[in-house]
């Protein structure tokens, strides 16, 4: 009998990409303090929560088979989180303009009855264009992406705001490397085909 399978966040981007598997599963939320410590990269940081994430869901879901995931925006070594309104949106699109970011996206996934614990990271190379500041609002206006890392969403307009992007996940930067995810999946002994 195959374990039941738990994504272990609220996000409606890594729920939608969870559903390309055609595979049962349910939703939990980690309730997980996504604080950056003092010094932690942005790729330790997603690392971190991903597993972070997984571990709190799995400890109430001990038989299930847990993912969790996180994603940071890298903007030279400073992490970029989600912006939460359209102040903090402008500012960050500002200061991206023209720049070459690195998306962390980090997936865990976790059984504690059979103590499966692997995790991984999908690194996202974006260049952005050299933006004016009336295509940010104009881009800001319609999306309203203040819910996303970097404050942008590639699967949107957001893709307008890009010169390249550069990933061996493309999956990875919507927010859920489904590739390294599928793999972690069947190694924890759960049947996607």
């Amino acid at each position: 009998m195959q374990r039941p399978v738990i994504l272990g966040s609220t996000s409606r981007y890594r729920r939608d990409l969870m559903s390309r598997l055609h595979l049962p599963f349910d939703i939990q939320a980690p309730e997980v303090d996504e604080t950056p410590q003092p010094g932690e990269t942005p790729a330790d940081l997603a690392v971190r929560l991903a597993l972070a994430k997984a571990q709190a869901v799995a400890a109430r879901f001990p038989d299930a088979v847990v993912i969790g995931s996180d994603q940071v925006a890298d903007l030279h070594g400073e992490p970029l989180g989600k912006p939460g309104d359209h102040a903090r949106a402008t500012e960050q699109l500002r200061r991206m303009r023209g720049q070459t970011l690195i998306f962390q996206t980090a997936v865990a996934v976790v059984c504690h009855a059979s103590g499966f614990v692997q995790q991984d990271i999908a690194p996202v190379r974006v260049v952005f264009r050299d933006l004016s500041d009336a295509a940010i609002e104009r881009y800001l206006l319609a999306e309203q992406p203040y819910d996303c890392a970097g404050s942008a969403k590639s699967e949107g307009l957001g893709i307008a705001l890009l010169e390249a992007i550069d990933s061996d996940d493309p999956t990875a930067l919507v927010g859920l490397p489904l590739i390294r995810t599928c793999r972690m999946l069947r190694a924890a002994g759960v049947d996607l085909l």
